[in-house]
Formats: structure tokens, sequence, C-alpha cells
């Protein structure tokens, strides 16, 4: 069976996490409900790994948290996206954190949607063996 893996990181204190971290945490949840649906009856398995940043981890490099890596690769590199970042709030202070920013829009939280677009790309990418670092080029036209 093949596999689509997907791993989300995010920096957790005693259980909390920041707003725009447990809101993203739910639209995976729905990401993740809707390519089950989609992909189980091909024959491709969804993983979610939830990977927790320690606060040192966190403070060295905020932009690690709410990353979110599907088989290995960035969510902004399939979808051609960039990594910004904005000040954020409750455990992260006042550092600024991660957004993606795609198609003229800057996500804080990211929504189901493009975690769906982007797994469908990397699902494509598997199947048809491509190995490039924009692997929607092989599939794109």
């Amino acid at each position: 069976m093949e596999m689509l893996h997907i791993r989300w990181q995010r920096l957790l204190v005693d259980g909390a996490t920041c707003p725009r971290c447990a809101s993203t945490e739910e639209e995976l949840e729905k990401a993740c409900a809707l390519l089950e649906q989609a992909l189980v009856p091909l024959g491709i398995s969804v993983v979610l790994e939830k990977e927790i940043l320690s606060c040192e981890t966190f403070h060295k490099d905020p932009l690690q948290s709410n990353a979110i890596f599907l088989n290995g690769r960035p969510l902004e590199e399939w979808l051609g996206a960039s990594r910004g970042e904005s000040p954020c709030c409750d455990v992260c202070g006042s550092v600024a954190c991660r957004t993606v920013e795609t198609d003229g829009r800057v996500y804080e939280v990211i929504p189901a949607e493009l975690i769906v677009k982007a797994a469908f790309l990397a699902v494509s990418a598997s199947l048809s063996g491509c190995s490039h670092r924009r692997p929607s080029c092989c599939f794109l036209g």
C-alpha cells in the first residue's frame, strides 16, 4: 500500500499551543479526514504525525512551528508558496511565527483546502516517480 506521510510540528508548552497552531490542527484533522475518504479506496494510506517542538528549538527558529511536511517536503514547496512570518501570541509570546503566502494571500492558520491540495500534489508526484524540487512540473502541464 502506498502512503502519504504528513508531519506537523508546533510549540506545545504545558499542553497548550497558540491559537494559530490550535486552529491549524483543526484544519489538519479536517484535511486528513477528507484525504482518507479520497485516498484509502485507491490503496493509499494517510499517516499523520504530530511533533512537539521544545521551547529551546522554537526560540532558535520560531518559523519551524506550525510547519507541515508532506512526504518529507514542506507544504510551501508543494504549492509553490512561500514562508512568511507575523507576530504571534500566547505561548509563543511576541515572537514572529510562520505564515504561508500563496496566490496573493497570507495564511496564519493553514486551511484544510491548502493541505489537501498539497497532499494531492505529493501523492501524484509519488505515483509518477517525479523527483524534482517542484514536482508539480511533471503533471500540471
